[in-house]
């Protein structure tokens, strides 16, 4: 179908790697935990929004980019890893109360446009998801395709969709177990020191890998 082959375990090896934890289900339980559902499901379309920018630039070829230019790689690596760690300083910082949000600065929520633009950044600044998606989809592309660029289209589109359903399940399952382990302003504080300084961690991490 289109030059695609082996469809089935296309899904599900991408539903595998969706489930693997990183930066992305960081920062939506982060919002789903202290701004409730509605925060972390549009950090999830932000997170998803980010993944079709890294699905476009692999199927125009523009991430090729990052694989052959070792400057253009690590610029745009040190700059996701700066992010990062603004983000988890952020949340280490917050001052948590029944109204407040991970990466709001005072006591005012942060708007749902400002959430949705950080899980957004928080997807393309990080190099590495734009290497995955250059070295994942060729595999499943037949070499005498018809439309490559197509096939990278709508194999990025699936994998898309449903990392996406499984980030809004994340959203709902966060908001349900925070709200059964209660909305004090202590758990709060502590639960985006946890979540923050794991975000720091990934984010030195990020900026001290030597591998390409």
């Amino acid at each position: 179908m289109l030059g695609i082959h082996d469809l089935w375990l296309f899904v599900l090896s991408g539903l595998l790697l969706n489930i693997t934890p990183g930066p992305d289900t960081l920062y939506i339980v982060g919002r789903s935990s202290t701004q409730g559902l509605r925060a972390g499901a549009v950090a999830a379309l932000g997170i998803g929004a980010g993944a079709l920018v890294h699905i476009c630039a692999a199927a125009l070829g523009l991430s090729a980019i990052l694989a052959a230019s070792a400057t253009a790689f690590t610029a745009v690596k040190i700059i996701g890893a700066a992010y990062l760690v603004y983000v988890g300083v952020s949340l280490i910082r917050s001052k948590s109360s029944t109204q407040s949000s991970p990466i709001a600065s005072g006591n005012r929520p942060t708007p749902m446009r400002g959430i949705f633009f950080q899980g957004f950044l928080t997807n393309v600044l990080n190099p590495k998801v734009a290497l995955f998606f250059l070295a994942f989809l060729p595999q499943f592309v037949l070499s005498d395709a018809p439309s490559k660029p197509l096939a990278f289209l709508i194999l990025g589109a699936i994998f898309d969709f449903n990392g996406t359903i499984w980030n809004l399940l994340v959203a709902w399952s966060t908001a349900r177990i925070s709200g059964r382990l209660g909305a004090s302003d202590q758990f709060k504080k502590w639960f985006n020191r946890c979540v923050g300084s794991l975000f720091v961690f990934v984010g030195i991490r990020l900026a001290l890998a030597h591998d390409r």
